[in-house]
């Protein structure tokens, strides 16, 4: 069985709920536990980044915007023919 982390231009499934959980766990922590200051804010200010990057990636999903996908290169190939038929 393969582990598939990118799944049709964004993130599988699992590993955005996985990274929203992680980043909400993280902030908990932080907030919760009695830790000295500069950890409590790398952690609240890590776990808010990670659970960050899982809502955005998740929203991309939502609105079929695949962040992650090579299309790009197919859309810059096709207006270098046309900057050089203009050329001409």
């Amino acid at each position: 069985m393969k582990i598939k982390f990118i799944d049709e231009g964004n993130l599988s499934s699992w590993l955005r709920l996985t990274l929203i959980v992680v980043g909400i766990v993280l902030a908990v922590v932080a907030v919760e536990c009695t830790l000295p200051i500069l950890w409590a804010r790398v952690l609240l200010l890590s776990g808010f980044a990670i659970a960050l990057i899982g809502g955005m990636t998740s929203r991309a999903k939502l609105l079929h915007i695949k962040p992650f996908d090579n299309s790009y290169k197919k859309a810059r190939k096709s207006y270098e023919e046309d900057d050089e038929k203009h050329n001409k």
